[in-house]
């Protein structure tokens, strides 16, 4: 007997279509084509979900070093000092200090002795 499997594929193709969605062209339109965009805008994700912890890492040692050289100070003296003075903060909540808490701050290099 003949086994038929249009309801499967339907129910497949219609589950990539739908991962699909906002996608131009053959992109989302195509089976071959689509599923091709699906797998790499994983792997794309996977990737930018280390990459995303990265920049961040990055732009809070940028702000930190700003705000520092406003002061005349800078960074690679200031994460030892801090270290030193057994200051625990970490640079995401540093960067938030340094750019809406000034105050709270300066008495954060106060205590790191700088």
């Amino acid at each position: 007997m003949r086994v038929k499997r249009g309801i499967h594929r339907h129910r497949r193709v219609k589950a990539l279509h739908r991962l699909t969605k906002g996608y131009r062209g053959m992109r989302r339109s195509t089976v071959k084509k689509a599923k091709e965009a699906v797998i790499k805008a994983g792997q794309n994700a996977y990737r930018d979900r280390k990459r995303k912890k990265r920049d961040f890492r990055s732009l809070w040692t940028v702000r930190i070093s700003a705000a520092l050289r406003a002061k005349g100070l800078n960074y690679s003296r200031f994460i030892p000092a801090l270290k030193k003075a057994n200051i625990t903060l970490d640079r995401k909540s540093l960067s938030e200090l340094a750019i809406h808490h000034p105050a709270v701050f300066e008495k954060v290099l106060k205590e790191a002795g700088m």
